[in-house]
């Protein structure tokens, strides 16, 4: 429902708008606590992934601030970008920026058990894949052939299911943990357990900022329960936040600079993911907001910032961000389309990353209480790629398709001794998982007869030759 007190109606769909700034300054932090803990939590699965996460005892468990610092930080910074716009890059639409979890399935393999070290060369191949994404807003409008629905649904149902591993190890104490009495113990468990449900009750059973932060204020309540259980004391927290300075500026190439080719193309790949994406996310905003399609200019616009943003936090030590889908569904909600208002939320985020304090209190949550946001944050990843996968038609052709893609992807993520005599560059892209999966979708989306007989699929699916919407068993099978 948009709100009248802030303005008229013809004023909530303009995105040059500017509401009265006691409005606007809330709203604006809305945006931001609505994405907050997605936007931090990739540094933290790379770092415990690299060996120098929670629980990891490492002496480069500090670093892990600084990480998380400047994902707040660039973060902002690329927010606006979209906004505020620097010539042609960014769509002066209310879109906000992040780390995207889409490019997890790429960051693991990198960096896994390699500590600190292993960021030169993640870092490099950030910096690169987003001038490559860039670059693809020139081009988009000519590509998008290639990544239907199928493909797309595909691609990100296999992100969320290289991530929920992830949040099981978590919410039963984290990789550090494993073989231990410890692990999987009932308290470690009932921590995550407090923050799946407080998130469930409150995104089912509240509305407004209550459900769009449920995710945020589980944590919160988690970390409350954590401090009274034992699980947490006091005088960690008062020792992290008392070690952490008060202001820092991001240093450049802080980790160094290194060419890796596995990095680089890893990245340009789903580079091409990550702008369909932020194509269909900019078509909802303006759709939602403004009821009306989004232009050419405010597409590639919004994909030079996302390529622009990227490199430059690449540089910093930063994550490679894209834009948000969960305000796309806040927009639609408040009905305010200003992009003023994010533009506000973006200079919090800025002076959050420049505040290691903040990065410092992050730190000390326990790593089986962020395990509950990550189980539901993770398996949303998934519901998301299945939704996409509803719209479409399948036919026997398609089902071919997903079938090879996602049993080669998953099979060579779920077992990566398969390919140990395979070379290191090739090894970290296709035990990805993700990677192989996309491009065979592609490939075979491109090349493959629209027609398929039933005789063709019927010997190799096992009597579930499947029914839904499309052709199976239809008219087409008739003709």
């Amino acid at each position: 429902m948009s709100d009248t007190s802030i303005g008229t109606p013809e004023q909530l769909r303009d995105p040059d708008y500017m509401p009265p700034l006691a409005k606007a300054i809330p709203l604006g932090i809305q945006h931001v606590l609505a994405m907050f803990v997605s936007n931090v939590t990739p540094a933290i699965i790379v770092a415990g992934a690299a060996g120098f996460g929670f629980g990891s005892n490492s002496p480069d468990f500090p670093e892990l601030l600084y990480l998380i610092q400047m994902s707040m930080l660039f973060a902002g910074i690329a927010t606006l970008m979209q906004t505020l716009t620097l010539g042609p890059v960014g769509a002066r639409l209310p879109i906000v920026q992040g780390t995207s979890f889409a490019f997890l399935p790429i960051m693991i393999p990198l960096v896994a058990g390699k500590g600190v070290d292993a960021l030169a060369a993640l870092f490099g191949g950030v910096l690169i894949g987003g001038l490559f994404h860039a670059a693809l807003g020139l081009i988009i409008g000519k590509i998008r052939f290639a990544l239907p629905p199928l493909v797309t649904g595909l691609v990100v149902t296999m992100i969320g299911l290289a991530l929920v591993k992830v949040g099981i190890q978590y919410a039963a104490g984290g990789v550090p943990a494993i073989g231990t009495p410890e692990y999987g113990s009932l308290l470690n468990w009932s921590a995550a357990l407090v923050v799946i449900l407080v998130t469930l009750g409150l995104k089912f059973f509240t509305r407004g900022m209550l459900s769009v932060s449920a995710v945020l204020l589980g944590l919160i309540v988690g970390y409350v329960y954590a401090l009274m259980v034992g699980m947490l004391s006091f005088d960690a927290i008062s020792g992290s936040w008392g070690n952490a300075a008060a202001f820092a500026l991001p240093q450049p190439f802080k980790y160094g600079f290194e060419f890796s080719f596995a990095a680089i193309l890893g990245f340009c790949l789903m580079a091409f993911v990550s702008a369909v994406e932020t194509v269909g996310d900019v078509s909802g905003i303006t759709k939602g907001g403004a009821g009306r399609e989004a232009t050419d200019t405010e597409i590639e616009g919004a994909i030079y910032a996302d390529g622009f943003g990227s490199a430059l936090a690449g540089a910093f030590g930063a994550m490679p961000n894209t834009s948000f889908s969960q305000n796309v569904g806040l927009i639609a909600m408040t009905g305010v389309m200003s992009r003023h208002v994010v533009t506000c939320g973006a200079i919090f985020l800025i002076v959050c990353g420049l505040v290691p304090k903040v990065g410092a209190l992050i730190r000390t949550v326990p790593i089986e209480v962020l395990g509950g946001g990550v189980i539901v944050m993770f398996g949303m990843v998934v519901a998301a790629g299945i939704s996409i996968l509803s719209d479409v038609e399948w036919n026997r052709r398609n089902m071919v398709i997903f079938a090879i893609s996602l049993s080669i992807g998953l099979g060579l993520q779920l077992e990566p001794g398969a390919l140990q005599h395979v070379a290191d560059t090739p090894r970290i892209l296709l035990t990805s998982g993700l990677l192989p999966a996309a491009v065979i979708s592609i490939v075979l989306n491109l090349i493959l007869p629209e027609e398929l007989a039933n005789e063709s699929t019927e010997e190799v699916s096992g009597g579930m030759s499947g029914h839904s919407k499309g052709s199976l068993g239809q008219s087409r099978d008739a003709g």
